[in-house]
């Protein structure tokens, strides 16, 4: 496209002639020209050389491209149909915020329980947390854990042992409803 252009503004700057190349084949026609019904005189309504069909310069082949190109462009919506997707997605987005303010959010720390197959069950301890906040359960937001060890890895001189430590979860932050 910026080579099209300077192109354009080449042509424009040195003057170059629209007819300074020959037509392409296609353009020419083969036909004779139409029979004057007098000699020496042109055919009624034109005046002097028939206009060609179309002139192949440089800017008309420009103009070509151009319009090429913007018709593979994708059309764009008018600022109607634009406004009315930005009111469905403000109504979206409002219908969303409305369902997570729906409840209330607690705060504290409540130690999670451990599962049969050895995996923190924090349902259990989300729902406390908001109990104790006078809501009725909730889901976790934020959790945290810990290293808890027992006092024998304090012992000087002492191996520590697989049992001696174990991970702690907490539930920090419930969703209450």
């Amino acid at each position: 496209m910026a080579l099209a252009a300077l192109m354009w503004a080449t042509a424009i700057a040195t003057g170059w002639s629209q007819t300074a190349a020959p037509p392409p084949a296609s353009l020419v026609e083969t036909g004779p020209p139409p029979a004057s019904p007098q000699p020496g005189v042109a055919p009624s309504g034109a005046a002097g050389a028939p206009a060609p069909a179309e002139n192949p310069g440089l800017l008309n082949e420009m103009g070509k491209a151009l319009e090429k190109s913007l018709s593979i462009l994708p059309t764009l919506k008018s600022p109607g149909e634009t406004l009315d997707d930005l009111k469905d997605a403000a109504k979206n987005a409002g219908e969303g915020l409305s369902r997570l303010t729906s409840g209330s959010v607690a705060d504290g720390r409540i130690k999670c329980l451990v599962a049969a197959n050895g995996a923190p069950d924090c349902k259990a301890a989300a729902d406390k947390l908001c109990q104790a906040k006078g809501l009725k359960g909730g889901k976790s937001l934020s959790t945290d854990s810990v290293e808890a060890c027992s006092a024998k890895v304090l012992i000087p001189g002492r191996t520590r042992k697989p049992d001696d430590c174990h991970t702690d979860n907490f539930v920090t932050r419930a969703l209450c409803q």
